[in-house]
This record gives C-alpha cells, sequence and structure tokens, in this order.
C-alpha cells in the first residue's frame, strides 16, 4: 500500500502552517485513494503542548495511520554538489523517498545536494529552494514537491515563480533552503559553495 506523509513543524503551541498541510493531504487522499471526505490534522495532532520547534509527522493512506512528534533542531548545511536526474519524480509526498536517498548518497564531502531535471533546478533532498539576485528572490517554477511553505511564500509575494536553469545559477548572489520545518532565511549560502555549477 502506498503510504504518504506530512512533516508539521509545532512550536510555541501552533501548527502555522496547517492550512497547507490540509490542503496538500486531502488533494493527494483524493487522486490516490478518491477519498472524498476531508480531514483537518489538526483534530488529530496535539499542538498545545509543543513550545519548542517540534517535528510532527503524520503518516496516511486513504486514512491517518500514525502520528509521532520528536524535537527538531536544523542539521548545518553549508555546501551543496550538484546531482542531475532526469528521471526522478516526487509530486506526492511519499514515505518512500529512495530515489532521492540514491542521489543524497553520491553528495561526496559535501552537505546536500541541488537535484537537476533535464537542465531545471528542482530541490535539494529536503528543502526547495529560492535564489536571490540582489532585488528579488526567484523559486524554481517546477520542484520535486510543492512545498507549504513554498505555497505560503509565493501566495505572500515574497518568491517569484520561474525556471531556473542549471547553468544560470551563477547569475545568482545566494541560495535560500526552506521546507516545513525550516523557515525562509534560516539557511542561506553564497551560491559559490555549490558544487558543480
Amino acid at each position: 500500500m502506498c503510504l504518504f506523509v506530512e512533516t508539521v513543524m509545532i512550536e510555541d503551541g501552533e501548527a502555522p502552517l496547517a492550512t497547507r498541510h490540509n490542503e496538500r493531504l486531502n488533494k493527494t487522499r483524493a487522486e490516490v485513494f478518491a477519498s472524498k471526505d476531508r480531514i483537518d490534522i489538526l483534530e488529530h495532532i496535539t499542538v498545545s503542548s509543543c513550545r519548542r520547534r517540534t517535528k510532527c509527522r503524520i503518516v496516511y493512506g486513504a486514512e491517518i495511520e500514525t502520528v509521532t512528534y520528536s524535537p527538531y533542531t536544523i542539521r548545518p548545511i553549508e555546501s551543496l554538489k550538484i546531482a542531475t536526474d532526469d528521471r526522478i519524480e516526487y509530486r506526492l509526498k511519499s514515505v518512500d523517498r529512495s530515489p532521492i536517498d540514491e542521489l543524497f548518497a553520491m553528495r561526496g564531502h559535501c552537505d546536500d545536494i541541488l537535484i537537476i531535471r533535464d537542465g531545471l533546478v528542482t530541490d535539494t533532498s529536503i528543502a526547495n529552494v529560492a535564489f536571490f539576485d540582489g532585488g528579488r528572490w526567484h523559486t524554481p517554477q517546477n520542484p520535486l514537491l510543492a512545498g507549504v511553505r513554498r505555497s505560503e511564500l509565493i501566495a505572500g509575494g515574497y518568491l517569484d515563480e520561474r525556471n531556473i536553469k542549471a547553468d544560470e545559477i551563477k547569475k545568482y548572489r545566494k541560495i535560500a533552503l526552506f521546507n516545513a520545518m525550516i523557515e525562509f532565511g534560516e539557511i542561506v549560502l553564497p551560491v559559490d559553495r555549490i558544487e558543480g555549477i
């Protein structure tokens, strides 16, 4: 059976991206399992007791299977390595991350990978990305996974979507990594920390 996952950040007794998680979870359930009912994750998780940043992992199929909680600390990322795979797909947030894990294993001495598909930048192994050109932040138009924080930042006008070719990376000054657990601005690197550009 296919299982999927939502990784929800809880901090100061709140899950600020819960609405976005609900949208993605229910869209996946409708597409994969033809589910017509809607699940509200806030009815299945406990947020009030979590003061420091907590990773709430919700595994689900047609229904929610498991909910687990663990303290979260951002893993330092100071370098990225280009990893190219024109066949990789991760449009739905599946429990099975083996294609991404195989690429991650080839990172060498770098902390993470920057995945290129069909000549275009997508994501790292754990995060969506955005590039700063000195005026605006641009995020890839076709990421591997449309993350919940990415959706929130685009809706708020903080990020512009565009196709970013691998050979255009050098035109940018900085790259930011972000996901449900990592807020925008918490990991920002100069682009010269990307090996293989």
